[in-house]
């Protein structure tokens, strides 16, 4: 059976004293539009914010099993569908996740929300290379560990160390860089950890040279991205041996737009809302790029943003829109 989004003023009753000890926040029916960068989507049909990794242990410890699970971060790669989202998502607070600490001569730590540039700033204050990369991705370092992010030649996983996480059950896990499974933008971690932090490692560098370098990378991002746009940043993984933005354009798809959704003029592997476009409408988008340039190039795009929740029953979007494969 499929799931279905129901009130979460009840889903939130039933859940009776389960949760009393609970001190973070829940929200019912909460408005998905409000923390996400393209501005769109359904309701998550109850959120929780915990106060800090104990209070998110306890929660999932208390949870009755089958209400599924899913952590957002900042919203910035997220694409919610109109249906909602159901069961209940896990937004990681700023005060409780936030934080970005040097640990050692070379190490740094940064918690799950802290922004990418956080950890790039602290890098520099502190004198360590190799992390300027940083600077210029629209995230947050729970998202860069899932997705190994990266930017300039370098990537997440030749900076971690170690990643510390709470599964379903609440239990606290601590991985290695080899247990993350790092590929190009994946993580063969288990899809039901929650990062709450991780440790990095950079080597002495000259701060004049980190500065120039994360100079380099915000004129890059000011240069051809479309920065100021309600965007998720890029929308499509660069596939073997070419780049998504030159074959989206090669299918003639550089500034098509469905509704109120766009792939940006200024970079074409950027989707934008360029006012009110619905989650449909975006995803719609996608997908007629993915069977252009399947149908121009052969080659099979995959999102690098994610797509969650469920879709308005009549508004459906099928993959490659329903091109055989």
């Amino acid at each position: 059976m499929k799931p279905q989004l129901v009130d979460g003023e009840k889903l939130l009753t039933s859940l009776g004293d389960r949760l009393s000890g609970v001190r973070g926040r829940l929200t019912p029916n909460a408005d998905m539009s409000k923390i996400t960068w393209f501005r769109t989507g359904g309701p998550a049909e109850l959120m929780f914010q915990p106060a800090d990794a104990e209070d998110l242990s306890q929660f999932l410890a208390a949870l009755p099993e089958e209400i599924p699970v899913l952590p957002v971060g900042i919203g910035s790669n997220l694409l919610v569908r109109d249906g909602g989202i159901p069961g209940v998502v896990i937004r990681l607070s700023a005060k409780g996740f936030g934080q970005a600490e040097k640990v050692s001569d070379t190490r740094l730590m940064a918690g799950a929300v802290c922004p990418d540039k956080r950890l790039a700033a602290l890098a520099l204050e502190a004198g360590l290379g190799g992390f300027h990369f940083y600077h210029g991705i629209p995230g947050a370092i729970g998202g860069a560990l899932r997705m190994n992010a990266g930017a300039n030649g370098v990537e997440t996983r030749d900076r971690v160390i170690e990643v510390h996480a709470i599964d379903r059950s609440g239990e606290r896990h601590v991985l290695t860089n080899a247990e993350m499974g790092y590929a190009y933008r994946h993580s063969s971690a288990p899809g039901g950890l929650i990062f709450t932090h991780a440790v990095f490692e950079g080597g002495p560098q000259d701060k004049q040279d980190i500065r120039a370098a994360m100079d380099a990378v915000q004129h890059h991002r000011e240069t051809v991205q479309p920065i100021r746009e309600k965007t998720g940043g890029s929308t499509f993984k660069n596939p073997e041996g070419t780049s998504a933005w030159k074959e989206i354009d090669k299918a003639g798809c550089r500034g098509l737009t469905v509704g109120g959704a766009q792939m940006s003029p200024m970079h074409c592997n950027f989707m934008i809302n360029t006012g009110s476009a619905s989650g449909y409408e975006l995803e719609n988008l996608g997908e007629t790029v993915r069977a252009r340039v399947l149908e121009t190039s052969g080659i099979r795009l995959e999102w690098e943003i994610k797509r969650l929740g469920l879709f308005d029953p009549d508004q459906v979007v099928q993959e490659f829109l329903g091109v055989l494969v």
